[in-house]
């Protein structure tokens, strides 16, 4: 058996789709979703761990890629260089969880934990480099 842990990133016309549904049903998988948020008629993000046999993990997802189902692998933890970063905001916009934020008394970027999914999408999104990123 092997275990892999991803990111999902499901298109708005996608969230009312048994989509994780067929993973189980149709490639044998046996699932764990780590943090999940679906809304329906907006996108969701969902980070999953996934457990079955290699043929049927990349079956599951091969059929996530052709639905149209964005799949990244999971994040091991964000990192945020608090000294170099200069609260311009731009990470934020690509938050879809809110876990970044603007203190709006002090203007300094805020980094809520709790929040994250671990997606990485505010790495590529930061002017400076100062959100890195770790793999597992």
């Amino acid at each position: 058996m092997v275990k892999k842990r991803i990111v999902l990133t499901f298109p708005p016309e996608l969230v009312d789709r048994p989509i994780i549904y067929r993973l189980v049903k149709d490639y044998d998988l046996v699932l764990n979703i780590l943090r999940a948020q679906v809304t329906p008629k907006e996108e969701g993000k969902m980070v999953l761990e996934l457990e079955g046999n290699r043929e049927g993990i990349n079956r599951g997802l091969k059929y996530l890629e052709d639905m149209k189902v964005g799949v990244q692998p999971l994040a091991k933890d964000i990192k945020l260089n608090e000294q170099e970063c200069i609260s311009c905001g731009a990470c934020i916009a690509v938050c879809s969880p809110r876990a970044l934020s603007m203190d709006k008394d002090s203007w300094k970027l805020e980094f809520d934990r709790d929040r994250c999914l671990l997606c990485g999408l505010c790495v590529p999104a930061c002017p400076l480099g100062v959100v890195q990123i770790e793999f597992e």
